[in-house]
């Protein structure tokens, strides 16, 4: 046997009447469709059911899966201590799915372990099924920082897992939609909160998992979701099936979005590789980008694939513009893939003696030493979209009416915290952003008085 079905629900402890005390009425669609999924996960009989939850433990660069034979868990978080439940997690799935993510070197594993209680994303979900099945046991998985395509690819190991073990499987993918719908919302209105619930309940309500991945990270981090990646770990178990599909409700009443979905295996369909058809587009757009590249971004392509192949750093070539030779400069690099930053780190005024040297050591320790990432391996090399940012001089401003997103990056200090924000990117439209992210980055509080400078670029890609 294999993967069966999956499940896209919410998890608002509202639901549970103990915690909602009435207030659950006023989403009875999702109540109805929430008693509807725990039917149909008892008419099929699931030997496992594998639950995706975004408040399991969370690592930026490793999938948890939680270990041991049980697991406990209650509401007292939410005023409900009495309502309680235990599980049995499949022990032998987890060993299998871990044993396939270390063979093929994947960040997914039981290591980490810092809370064996269940989390509410795991509990409001089974609160229903248990009320129509209790034979089953459970591998529980939390989410990660990493890109969707290992989102994906994680549902995959899922799905080969259950055919290796003949395992009857179900999944969930708990995860509730935008949480910014309404001003009077637990965290207030994003434009952003209504397109990406309209956006995702047509593509799930499609089954059109490919479109998954066109939701970049700005997009869905301005509209509050939390279960995008679930979704994605889902659609990756029904990598290459067909599924009969049916969106049982959508509400979104408190300012927050709760989907309900249905996908059922029918057969299986080459045609719905998803994963490869999104990688295949990611290389050829990399190798369009490449083949445009200029003379910076290829002695910063040449050095990262030489120190990343060998650990040897690449010495200053002949043939490069005079400039690269003759000039200095603070130069940053940065790397994304799949259209996810990779590594970026660079210096706001030169500490080489020329670009070229410049571009050399960022390229390395954006590739290799940026602690936010893993450093880059080889495989990784034809995927990789780079560009490189030359510094101008900085300027002192007086406050953030000197400011364009567009034209000017801004350096943040208070006392020794200095944060750094290039100009012109992805996700930050507004000078505001723009000093909010680059405090950040400082470690700098929102009401500390900040100075204020800017820099203008010349981007190279």
């Amino acid at each position: 046997m294999a993967v069966i079905a999956a499940f896209m629900v919410p998890h608002p402890p509202i639901i549970i009447p103990d915690i909602g005390r009435g207030e659950e009425k006023k989403i009875h669609k999702t109540v109805e469709a929430f008693r509807a999924v725990a039917q149909k996960i008892s008419s099929l009989k699931p030997e496992t059911i594998v639950l995706v939850s975004p408040h399991q433990i969370l690592y930026s660069d490793y999938f948890h899966i939680s270990p041991g034979e049980s697991a406990l868990g209650d509401f007292a978080q939410f005023r409900a201590p009495q309502v309680q439940m235990q599980i049995q997690y499949d022990t032998e799935f987890v060993e299998k799915l871990c044993e396939l993510a270390a063979v093929a070197d994947f960040p997914a594993g039981t290591e980490g372990e810092r809370d064996r209680r269940l989390d509410h994303g795991t509990m409001v979900p089974l609160y229903f099924v248990n009320q129509y099945i209790k034979d089953y046991r459970l591998v529980r998985i939390g989410l990660s920082g990493l890109p969707l395509k290992m989102h994906y690819q994680l549902g995959q190991y899922i799905q080969e897992t259950a055919k290796r073990l003949n395992r009857t499987v179900v999944l969930i993918a708990s995860g509730d939609l935008s949480h910014r719908l309404k001003e009077d919302g637990p965290y207030g209105y994003q434009e952003q909160g209504p397109e990406y619930d309209s956006r995702i309940m047509d593509v799930m309500g499609r089954a059109a998992f490919g479109e998954l991945f066109s939701f970049s990270e700005d997009f869905c981090k301005k509209a509050g979701e939390c279960g995008h990646r679930s979704f994605t770990i889902m659609a990756g178990a029904l990598d290459r099936l067909n599924v009969e599909t049916e969106a049982l409700s959508y509400e979104g009443v408190f300012g927050v979005g709760y989907g309900v979905c249905s996908y059922v295996v029918c057969d299986s369909d080459v045609a719905r590789n998803f994963g490869e058809q999104y990688e295949k587009q990611q290389r050829e757009k990399a190798a369009a980008h490449r083949a445009q590249e200029d003379a910076y971004v290829q002695l910063a392509r040449r050095t990262i694939e030489d120190y990343v192949r060998t650990g040897v750093k690449t010495a200053v070539p002949d043939g490069l513009p005079q400039e690269l030779y003759s000039q200095r400069a603070g130069v940053f690099v940065s790397i994304k893939e799949n259209g996810s930053l990779r590594g970026c780190i660079g210096t706001i005024h030169a500490v080489q003696d020329s670009i070229a040297e410049e571009i050399i050591e960022n390229a390395i320790s954006a590739a290799c030493r940026d602690p936010r990432f893993q450093p880059v391996k080889p495989k990784e090399l034809n995927g990789l979209v780079i560009s490189v940012d030359v510094l101008g001089d900085t300027e002192a401003i007086e406050g953030p009416d000197q400011l364009d997103v567009t034209r000017f990056g801004v350096i943040v200090t208070k006392g020794r915290k200095r944060g750094l924000l290039l100009p012109n990117l992805e996700g930050i439209d507004t000078v505001e952003e723009q000093i909010a992210v680059a405090r950040r980055k400082a470690g700098i509080g929102e009401e500390e008085d900040i100075l204020l400078e800017r820099f203008e670029v010349i981007r190279h890609i």
